[in-house]
């Protein structure tokens, strides 16, 4: 057939609606199509989100993985916007054709990617190549309609109102993503929601656009549409059991409670031996096998230290430990009057209080009444002077700064706060990663107390599901080793005794520092967080 020759459906057919001079073009329904525009920007924006947080969750570092994400995401965007300049006839069933692959690809995203993460060894093509594809069918489906659009209004209208509704719909996203759908819906549940949504636009743009299309058209829509959506409908209505089955594949055990919380996804697992271990973001905190031994080694250290200067602990501070674990070997104390726990996230102080086999676990320790639970950043909570009157001890229990958000709580401001919340002869006890397999970072943090006026003394201790594992006692005073274990605690520890916590304090050369003095870690710049990463990156 000839370029030039009019584009036909079937012998005798009339030319296609989108061919029609401008003249002849048949009215359509702008709001309907504005509508469109939100519904495409924040479907748009949810799987950018999407992507960005489950990279996040299984591979750490959420500034670089977001980083990454949105700058491949926009890439793809403009790729896809480019590629619109191909599209000649038909704009209106093209139109609808990309809303079927957004809808398809987008819809399930987050499942593809838990799976791919548990069985694929390059993770980061998946993600990539999920956002290139994702990105490009968002990139297209603008000026696509745009083109539809051009003959019924003027063209400064048409930029201004496409533009205000396609970023009114990012606003929407970003806000039902953090408030209402990763708390509320989790992330599977969250993809194929919108992947329903964008294959509701398409087939509602049959109806719309029906004034340009063929009827032949429109059967083909509305038959990818209506098996997309019973598809992504079909996840849907299972989607815990969806979910099970791709986050199971992450997890050597199975998992016995899953929770998405404003901040973090919560599982816990039970091997069949009964060991239970709780994650939180795919991070493992504690397993019941061992957890004694990391326990007993973060809180009886600073008890000893401070027995040893004749004082007496009667007011703690725990910042994290929602689990309760840490606050069990504190109430072995009996002298110890009121204990203060500061955890940012409702959801694990109240799994440990829910959950039978954490809250045997933790001797129910949150339910004593010499504890209170502050739900809020420890940051935060020390700035505003939430430390009315200063703790003997402090028992600081943070997951490692494998993000910049905890990395702040490893700062030389966060330990100047501490100090300022401890008596002069009071004892913190510092969670400070491994002296082994992160063994610069283990040092920086000890450099990053000491910059913020704490005498320190760093040690170590055997925990077989971390690995050899690292501390620090800090004080406002000059500090020694402790060299024998409180004598007032009640009952007998399960691993540590006096010749054990001696040996604490003792370095190999394998984890000893580098002859190079560690810098401090700041606020402004977080070179911890690098260093971490980049060090356990090796394991």
């Amino acid at each position: 057939m000839s370029d030039d020759l009019p584009n036909t459906d079937g012998a005798g057919a009339s030319p296609a609606p989108d061919a029609l001079p401008a003249s002849a073009a048949p009215r359509l329904s702008a709001p309907l199509l504005y509508l469109t525009v939100l519904v495409i920007a924040t479907s748009g924006l949810v799987y950018e989100l999407l992507a960005g947080t489950l990279a996040s969750y299984v591979l750490g570092d959420s500034v670089t993985q977001f980083s990454t994400t949105i700058g491949v995401y926009l890439f793809a965007m403009g790729i896809g916007s480019y590629a619109s300049r191909f599209v000649g006839d038909d704009v209106a069933r093209r139109f609808l054709e990309v809303e079927l692959a957004c809808a398809l690809v987008g819809g399930t995203s987050a499942p593809l990617l838990f799976f791919a993460f548990a069985r694929a060894e390059s993770f980061s093509v998946v993600l990539y190549g999920l956002l290139m594809v994702i990105g490009g069918l968002v990139g297209l489906e603008i000026p696509l309609l745009m083109r539809i659009l051009r003959e019924q209004l003027d063209f400064r209208e048409l930029v201004a109102r496409v533009l205000t509704f396609d970023y009114v719909g990012a606003l929407l996203a970003s806000l039902l993503f953090a408030l209402v759908l990763v708390p509320e819906r989790g992330l599977t549940r969250t993809s194929l929601l919108f992947g329903l949504l964008n294959a509701g636009v398409a087939l509602a743009g049959t109806r719309i656009l029906r004034p340009v299309l063929r009827p032949a058209d429109v059967r083909r829509v509305w038959i990818g549409g209506v098996l997309i959506a019973l598809l992504l409908g079909a996840g849907l209505l299972r989607s815990e059991k969806l979910q099970a089955v791709t986050e199971q594949a992450l997890y050597a055990d199975p998992i016995v409670f899953a929770e998405q919380s404003a901040y973090q996804r919560l599982v816990v697992t039970r091997a069949r031996s009964g060991d239970t271990q709780l994650y939180l973001n795919g991070n493992l905190q504690f397993a019941s096998a061992d957890e004694y031994r990391y326990h007993e080694a973060l809180v009886h250290p600073a008890f000893a230290a401070v027995a040893e200067r004749g004082l007496a602990a009667r007011r703690v501070l725990v910042l994290g430990g929602g689990d309760g674990l840490a606050a069990r070997e504190i109430l072995r104390y009996a002298r110890v009057e009121e204990i203060v726990l500061v955890d940012l996230d409702p959801a694990v102080t109240d799994l440990a209080t829910r959950l039978p086999a954490l809250r045997a676990l933790s001797g129910d320790s949150l339910a004593d009444p010499r504890l209170r639970v502050v739900h809020d950043d420890a940051m935060v909570w020390l700035d505003e002077g939430g430390a009315e009157e200063p703790f003997d001890v402090a028992i600081v229990d943070f997951p490692d700064p494998n993000n910049f958000s905890l990395g702040k709580l490893y700062t030389r401001r966060f330990y100047g706060l501490l100090r300022d919340a401890l008596r002069p002869g009071g004892v913190a006890a510092v969670q400070s990663t491994s002296p082994l397999y992160a063994r610069r970072s283990f040092w920086c943090i000890d450099a990053t107390l000491r910059a913020a006026g704490l005498s320190t003394r760093p040690y170590h201790a055997a925990v077989p599901s971390f690995g050899e594992w690292g501390f620090g006692l800090a004080s406002p005073r000059p500090l020694d080793a402790p060299g024998r274990v409180a004598p007032e605690v009640s009952g007998a520890l399960r691993w540590l005794d006096d010749a054990t916590l001696a040996g604490l304090f003792v370095f190999g050369r394998d984890m000893a520092p580098d002859p190079e003095p560690a810098e401090p870690n700041r606020l402004d710049e977080q070179r911890l967080v690098r260093l971490y990463e980049r060090e356990m990156a090796r394991w």
